[in-house]
């Protein structure tokens, strides 16, 4: 490019002539207008917008013109580039237009036509009811205990000072393994609740045992909206030295609440269970009316009856004679333990009225508890 030049005439130079600014503009509409699609836009967009096209370098030529000649050539190049501007827009407009017309057409979904896909299924409410309240204990500082399912009865009754002549143990109440002679002396259970689990954490852990034992038991129950032979229960265990009563209230006071929500408690009335003594039964204050409704007949309660509490489950210090079995020291240790139905607490969680649900496999029950991990 040349130095300005008081008398240069810019008729001279080529690429500022008037008819010569026309071809440009006229080519470069002309490119926008024969692109079928976007992307040959684009090409034709560099090819006569960018910094090397035609009216790109006439513009850099009016830098050359001497002053009076500057004003002329500028107009005259800027309307051109307007042009092309304009034109470009107008065209990007109708390919995008147009596309966006082609992609409803090719890309529609015939929603009325048949499907293949497996319906998406959900976790078991009982599965995600049992984790959260591993989750609540876990983080007080508890450990998770599994056993067998097939026990020894030993475990199962023995050692938790239910005597040979209890009715627990007899075939109304209990499924007995066959032996080699087809008989029940096998001395082997399906075990009746989670209890065993807590004698063999005794048996092979360290003093202080503080242990959840959440699981699988069987009874034999028919099973009817209230009652199944298969269902699962969560048992605590917790072993050390100076352990009371207190003790126990103050942690089924924070389970229901973490359970249930804030200002939720916990009573005990005495009962007798042979593994504990002293032992209790756990009742929670319902979680519906929140005991308003007892004594208030213009509030009645469905779910406690109006009484204001719910029986949840049973619980108590651990009988020294359990300690003993386990060759704990009952002068040294205590302990407490209490146990409830995973089942139960579902109904009571979740307004759920027929046990049944929980145990056909019918994902149109479990779908609507979601997915919680």
């Amino acid at each position: 490019m040349s130095a300005p030049n008081k008398s240069y005439d810019p008729v001279e130079v080529e690429a500022l002539k008037p008819e010569e600014i026309e071809r440009m503009r006229d080519e470069a509409l002309a490119a926008f207008a024969a692109a079928d699609s976007l992307d040959a836009l684009q090409e034709a967009k560099v090819a006569h917008t960018g910094g090397a096209s035609p009216l790109a370098l006439a513009n850099r030529e009016i830098g050359a013109l001497p002053p009076h000649a500057k004003a002329a050539a500028g107009k005259l190049v800027g309307q051109a580039r307007g042009a092309v501007n304009k034109g470009l827009a107008a065209r990007q407009e109708e390919l995008e237009a147009d596309r966006d017309a082609r992609v409803l057409v090719e890309e529609a979904v015939d929603v009325t036509l048949p499907y293949d896909r497996v319906p998406a299924g959900a976790r078991h409410p009982l599965t995600t009811l049992s984790e959260r309240i591993e989750d609540v204990f876990v983080a007080m500082g508890y450990e998770v205990a599994e056993g067998p399912q097939v026990e020894a009865e030993w475990f199962n009754f023995d050692a938790l000072n239910i005597g040979p002549d209890h009715p627990a143990r007899g075939e109304a109440d209990t499924f007995f393994v066959k032996g080699p002679g087809g008989g029940t002396e096998s001395g082997v259970v399906l075990r009746t609740h989670t209890s065993p689990v807590q004698i063999r954490s005794l048996l092979s852990r360290e003093l202080p045992v503080y242990v959840i034992c959440p699981g699988r038991v069987y009874r034999t129950d028919e099973l009817d909206a209230t009652h199944t032979p298969v269902f699962h229960q969560v048992e605590l265990l917790a072993v050390d030295e100076g352990l009371t009563m207190a003790d126990l209230k103050g942690t089924l006071d924070h389970m229901v609440q973490s359970l249930f929500g804030e200002g939720m408690k916990t009573r005990l009335r005495p009962n007798f269970f042979p593994f504990t003594e002293p032992s209790a039964e756990m009742d929670m204050v319902c979680y519906v009316c929140r005991g308003e409704s007892v004594g208030n007949p213009d509030r009645p309660c469905r779910t406690c009856s109006s009484e204001g509490w719910i029986e949840l489950g049973g619980c108590g210090m651990v009988n020294p004679k359990v300690l003993t079995a386990c060759g704990v020291d009952p002068e040294k240790y205590s302990g407490f333990a209490f146990g409830f139905g995973i089942e139960r607490m579902l109904m009571f969680r979740h307004n759920v009225e027929d046990m049944r649900d929980m145990v056909e496999g019918d994902v149109r029950f479990t779908r609507p508890f979601g997915m919680e991990i």
